[in-house]
């Protein structure tokens, strides 16, 4: 009964986050439809969602010992959700890397994308145990009489492997994003949701599958066990050579042995028309 209660409260709490997202968003595009830094404002509530609502489900995994399935089938969900409620922000620095390289964003675009998205990252890390105390369920009490503090390393193998882990995650990742306009359109979030759960099913025991360097940077680097540089080695140096070497072998590699390009000039990763953002 005890893990049912804490479950719904957590549900609750997700459910909050996303609304109150969707709101500053609704918000935000209601008061500057026409503003070029618009988009930024969307970096920063999405990224906020994602990373608020993934120390939520973090959470109830390792500390409640959620069950595998029940912790999968949560993970696909909220990636659903994510997908469709983003209005386009990425949440992802490589995929600001990606579009950069693609040149559906200017330099200056992207590291303003990137720059929101760490902040975004850091706010929701120092947000949520402010929500944690409220002591809204056991669950919450037991986590704020811990300090709020990550008590194990998210890491559970050795650092090259555990870099090869976010790499192999993320190179999936960009692949099958690159390649999602494939899919009929209103399947295409849930695809993407599965190639998530998949990924975290995978690998999600030895590093959390988190293949996000602001992600990680929110909800794993505060963790005990390792040094600031060896998880920006796992989290960040990982998931960004694997968006490399995706980007490498579908547009590079294959088209050079083919003699076809395998994505489009004019669609970017998510499947749509490019347009350049300054």
């Amino acid at each position: 009964m005890a893990e049912m209660a804490d479950l719904t409260v957590s549900l609750s709490l997700l459910l909050v986050i996303v609304v109150f997202s969707e709101l500053a968003r609704r918000t935000a595009l209601y008061l500057f439809p026409n503003r070029n830094w618009i988009s930024y404002v969307l970096e920063l509530i999405s990224t906020f969602q994602l990373c608020a609502c993934t120390h939520e489900l973090k959470l109830l995994a390792e500390v409640r010992g959620l069950e595998p399935r029940i912790a999968l089938t949560l993970t696909y969900l909220i990636s659903v959700v994510h997908g469709l409620s983003f209005h386009g922000a990425i949440c992802n620095p490589t995929g600001a890397l990606e579009k950069l390289w693609r040149g559906a964003l200017t330099r200056g675009c992207a590291l303003t994308r990137i720059s929101c998205q760490l902040i975004a990252a850091v706010a929701a890390r120092r947000v949520m145990p402010h929500a944690w105390a409220l002591a809204l369920s056991d669950l919450h009490a037991q986590h704020s009489v811990a300090g709020f503090k990550c008590t194990n390393s998210p890491v559970n193998a050795p650092l090259l492997q555990a870099a090869a882990v976010e790499l192999s995650c993320a190179f999936v990742m960009h692949t099958a994003v690159s390649n999602v306009e494939k899919v009929e359109e209103k399947y295409r979030v849930p695809a993407i949701a599965a190639v998530i759960t998949t990924l975290v099913y995978a690998g999600g025991h030895l590093t959390g599958a988190v293949f996000n360097p602001a992600l990680a940077l929110s909800v794993q680097f505060p963790c005990p066990g390792h040094s600031f540089a060896e998880y920006s080695f796992v989290y960040w140096i990982g998931p960004i050579l694997g968006m490399t070497g995706s980007l490498l072998l579908f547009d590079k590699v294959i088209p050079a042995i083919s003699g076809k390009r395998t994505i489009p000039k004019h669609l970017n990763s998510n499947g749509l028309k490019t347009k350049k953002m300054k």
